[in-house]
């Protein structure tokens, strides 16, 4: 393995090895050792004591973070300039219709979802 760096070494000077941490004293730990510009994303394992081949003991679920994942999704609802407000009230980013149509055309695709009406 190759030599620690100052962040590396300044990070490991803050976590004592032998310490178990509630999960709420570890999150505040990683934001204080994060050295990166962007959000890092962290991984959890979790022992749950289950053997996976029993039928009985199988573990399936679906988990909704509470502040979703971190992107931004842009919505561009085409719609008629009657139900404009409409669509803006439920969330769309960009709203209208023919010069949005026209943009499309052009080439802009800074959009991740498009709802359209009937």
């Amino acid at each position: 393995m190759g030599k620690l760096t100052k962040k590396q070494k300044e990070a490991a000077s803050k976590i004592d090895k032998n310490k178990l941490y509630s999960l709420k004293d570890a999150s505040v730990l990683i934001k204080a050792v994060a050295s990166a510009k962007f959000d890092e994303s962290v991984d959890i394992a979790v022992r749950l004591g289950v053997d996976p081949r029993k039928a009985n003991q199988m573990v399936r679920g679906v988990v909704t973070l509470p502040h979703g994942t971190g992107k931004d999704i842009k919505v561009l609802a085409l719609v008629t300039p009657d139900k404009e407000a409409e669509a803006k009230a439920a969330g769309a980013d960009y709203v209208g219709l023919d010069d949005y149509l026209q943009k499309i055309k052009d080439g802009w695709t800074d959009v991740d979802v498009i709802i359209t009406m009937p």
